[in-house]
């Protein structure tokens, strides 16, 4: 056995999206809203696997200016999920991959 366990990721049925970060400011912001909100993380997580175009209160396509992402030459549609407290996940979907494109820990001051 290695001196470090690695942990075991949770499977996604066919059906579910695939969740990747798009940068390395995502996965940090990730990473530290982990540290400080983990159940709503775990909620979110359930909702980007399961359905992320789910329109709700908390999760809905940006507006203006922020409404699309472009990505390799291609223009998709950015979606953002509100967090208790003030945190962003701003994500867009492309097949079945959910792409975290900017993790605010508190709200972001340019969507305000």
């Amino acid at each position: 056995m290695s001196k470090r366990a690695e942990g075991v990721n949770r499977p996604l049925k066919k059906s579910e999206y695939e969740i990747r970060f798009g940068t390395r400011e995502a996965q940090k912001g990730w990473t530290d809203l982990l540290a400080t909100t983990r159940s709503a993380m775990v909620d979110a997580w359930d909702h980007f696997t399961t359905n992320p175009m789910l329109l709700t209160e908390r999760n809905h396509p940006m507006r203006a200016e922020l409404e699309f992402v472009v990505r390799d030459g291609i223009r998709f549609v950015r979606w953002q999920h509100e967090l208790p407290g003030g945190a962003r996940l701003w994500f867009f979907i492309d097949g079945q991959v959910v792409w975290l494109v900017d993790v605010h820990t508190r709200h972001p001051n340019h969507t305000k």
